[in-house]
């Protein structure tokens, strides 16, 4: 868990979650899709070794389950569930399957003891697969029959269930479990769920299928509301948020496991058994395989979190607590002070400091200036030798030079 010395979020969180009860467990597990729901991000292919370095990566970080991969994707899917399989990694490795008995053989073949089994659950998605509810019923029994009776562990996954029909998914959810599937998640495949419609899956499943059956929430962002309604199904009982690095996937993504770790452990104190001093490092190697960027401003794990510009900010800079929400340390990323246009005298006795530069109190508003203009005229940052060159120029006219 997170030191609470290092959260400063003050106490309005608390009086707040005092007026609102919840019943959440005091941890929840994390269940990371990244090589699978997250490669499905476009123009993104990792290969087997690329697969293998993310999820040995993600087994530092903390990560309880590793969704490995589909094997019926292709040979190389295949080859990575094996690899990953084989890492000899302390997290749970699960598998990804379609209510199909093809399927099901593939993880059986490869040795998986555990799997996610989908099959979709909403009218939209059934009329596409011109597909009745009994008919998907009985898939989804049979399959799960056929993985349980194997003796794998079995997550039911009912695809776009965030726009089913609630009677309808109590049966099928129902059916699943009488088949033999100990889990189930609760999805939210486009991202339509608000917070309080993802505490009604969870808590209707919790209804339907009793306390002791371990609920997931598997959630997409295009509302931007993937990490609270992924606080909001824990809050609601939930026990695995399901999710990617980076919130990488279809779309606008899937909820970002990250975010969700730190905010239940910052603002809710649920542990998440989350290393946050790997999670920067975990990202960027997401990012590397992947080909892609962040955004500077992501949240957690963006460059700019404890990057300051602002000349109001720098006089604070010495209290990290009066600019930042948490520190630094918990990340155990450093702490740093750009110079540009919005700069101030702060910012320029700080810099200097920083690189060794002599720049006496009477000269600061002279480099300031200079800066602020130089960072106007480029419409970006000055950079660390601009500054050398400033402060050099500044001097010699001081000289008269």
């Amino acid at each position: 868990m997170i030191d609470r010395a290092n959260v400063w979020t003050g106490h309005l969180n608390e009086l707040a979650l005092s007026e609102q009860p919840a019943t959440p467990n005091a941890r929840i597990g994390l269940y990371d899709t990244t090589l699978r729901d997250g490669e499905q991000t476009v123009g993104v292919v990792l290969d087997p070794e690329a697969k293998l370095r993310i999820a040995r990566a993600l087994d530092r970080l903390g990560i309880a389950r590793i969704e490995a991969g589909f094997p019926r994707v292709s040979a190389e899917d295949t080859d990575a569930v094996r690899m990953i399989m084989d890492a000899g990694l302390d997290a749970e490795v699960w598998g990804f399957s379609r209510a199909h008995p093809v399927d099901v053989e593939a993880l059986l073949d490869l040795g998986i003891r555990s799997a996610v089994i989908e099959a979709p659950v909403s009218e939209g998605k059934l009329a596409a697969y011109g597909m009745s509810h009994e008919k998907v019923t009985g898939r989804v029994a049979d399959a799960v029959a056929h993985a349980t009776q194997a003796g794998m562990t079995v997550c039911f996954f009912g695809v776009d269930g965030s726009r089913a029909e609630l009677g309808f998914l109590e049966r099928i959810y129902n059916a699943a479990r009488e088949a033999g599937a100990s889990e189930v998640a609760m999805v939210d495949t486009l991202g339509i769920a608000t917070p309080e419609a993802a505490a009604l899956m969870v808590s209707r499943a919790r209804g339907w299928l009793g306390p002791e059956v371990p609920v997931h929430w598997h959630g997409h962002n295009d509302f931007g509301l993937g990490t609270a309604a992924a606080i909001a199904a824990v809050r609601a009982g939930a026990t695995w948020v399901q999710g990617t690095i980076n919130g990488m996937g279809e779309r606008a993504g899937n909820t970002n496991l990250g975010e969700v770790a730190m905010a239940l452990e910052a603002l809710y104190t649920v542990d998440s058994g989350i290393r946050f001093s790997e999670l920067v490092s975990v990202s960027r190697l997401v990012q590397e395989l992947s080909g892609y960027e962040l955004e500077p401003w992501k949240p957690i794990t963006g460059e700019n979190l404890f990057v300051r510009e602002s000349g109001a900010v720098a006089s604070q800079f010495h209290d990290p607590s009066a600019v930042e929400p948490f520190s630094a340390t918990i990340l155990g990323v450093p702490r740093g002070i750009v110079l540009g246009k919005k700069s101030g005298l702060d910012s320029i006795r700080i810099k200097a400091a920083e690189l060794a530069l002599d720049v006496d109190e009477e000269h600061r508003a002279t480099v300031l200036a200079e800066v602020k203009s130089l960072g106007a005229r480029k419409r970006g940052l000055v950079t660390d030798n601009e500054l050398r060159a400033i402060v050099a120029r500044v001097a010699d006219e001081a000289e008269g030079r």
